[in-house]
């Protein structure tokens, strides 16, 4: 927000008010009367669709979100001035749409989520853009189904604002509505894990199943995942392989070293450790941390190549700097029993800690153990 006076008492909120009166924003009575709602929602001005008012409809952008702004932290003459601001620059919108090609291709690349966020926030940098003012654009500009993600994808995962994972799920379900791919993926990931709504496996498969259907590499490698595991319908790995397949034939790194784990353990597809190394290899020439851990598995223990334990070390120690939980175990293992390296208790107990933080329960065990001894 500006660091401009904030409302803080009554004189500043009718202040306000006064000046929405002068903008002619009508009120929410004013709106509910000329809108039409489904299922019995709550009132959301996210999703407001305003019909027969020309000019509600032209007028609506602003006050979309007044219920959801904090009246504490809103200067009228700033907000005032930034919208005459932003909505001027038509640029905006180019520099929107592209973000959300940049999300678009880094995720059916299978790229993990705190590189993409970094990749994002450079690429605003990149062209000098302030995240604040995006915001803002996108805020005011949610007639635009690129602009509703984005603000969604602020919200999820709190880039110039505090995480809001409630607002970004009615963003992600406003922007699928739209027909928008990634809305629908991110809506998928909300069910999936109760982000901002209650947990729905069911409504979680529905929503990647439509980003799957068309041809979004990640969501074809969710769909893959949910019946690799039998997660709200009937397990089966012949259609887990399928999907992974065919998400790792659009270039998904992910769904790589999924494939790969198929082939490994003969999963929905005859055992072939040959090609489960090369697709770990592909994974890990793309960066992903669980194809680099799975290749240095293989290094370590001969699976579609020679051993090589150095190589393995290398490998693991790469993937656990990255965060990889399992990395992070093998590494401890190999201090600990001096595995292709000189055997060093300390260092072990170093990577079981960073593993054991990540919910590594084998790592949690090895620790008791080295701390009774």
């Amino acid at each position: 927000m500006s660091s401009s006076k904030k409302i803080q008492d009554t004189e500043n909120t009718n202040e306000w008010i006064n000046w929405i009166e002068e903008k002619k924003i009508v009120t929410k009575n004013d709106i509910t009367e000329n809108t039409q709602f489904s299922n019995k929602q709550e009132f959301d001005e996210t999703t407001l669709k305003i019909n027969n008012n020309s000019e509600l409809q032209e007028l609506s952008q602003y006050i979309q979100y007044f219920d959801k702004i904090n009246i504490k932290e809103v200067d009228p003459i700033t907000v005032s001035i930034k919208q005459e601001k932003l909505l001027s620059e038509k640029g905006f919108e180019i520099i929107v749409d592209e973000a959300n090609d940049l999300i678009f291709k880094l995720l059916n690349k299978g790229i993990e989520w705190q590189l993409l966020e970094e990749q994002v926030i450079d690429y605003f940098n990149n062209h000098n853009i302030n995240l604040q003012e995006i915001y803002n654009w996108s805020l005011y500009n949610q007639n635009i189904s690129n602009s509703i993600f984005l603000l969604g994808y602020f919200n999820y995962r709190g880039i110039e604002t505090s995480v809001n994972t409630e607002r970004a799920f009615n963003l992600f379900v406003n922007a699928s509505e739209k027909d928008h791919i990634l809305a629908q993926y991110f809506a998928g990931n909300c069910y999936e894990f109760g982000n901002g709504t209650t947990k729905n496996e069911k409504l979680a498969f529905k929503y990647f199943e439509k980003s799957a259907n068309k041809n979004f590499s990640l969501g074809q490698s969710e769909i893959g995942y949910f019946y690799e595991h039998g997660i709200s319908i009937k397990k089966n790995l012949k259609k887990a392989f399928y999907w992974y397949e065919k998400a790792a034939n659009n270039g998904n790194i992910l769904a790589m070293h999924n494939l790969g784990k198929c082939y490994l353990n003969g999963d929905g597809v005859k055992k072939d450790c040959y090609k489960a190394f090369e697709l770990f290899k592909k994974s890990a020439e793309g960066s992903n941390s669980r194809g680099i851990t799975m290749l240095g598995y293989c290094y370590e223990t001969g699976i579609g190549t020679e051993i090589d334990k150095q190589k393995a070390f290398e490998l693991y120690q790469k993937s656990a700097n990255l965060g990889e939980m399992v990395a992070r175990y093998n590494l401890g293992i190999m201090y600990e029993f001096g595995k292709g390296i000189t055997k060093d208790i300390d260092r072990a107990i170093y990577w079981y800690k960073k593993s054991a933080k990540r919910g590594c329960k084998h790592a949690q065990n090895r620790l008791e153990i080295l701390q009774k001894n």
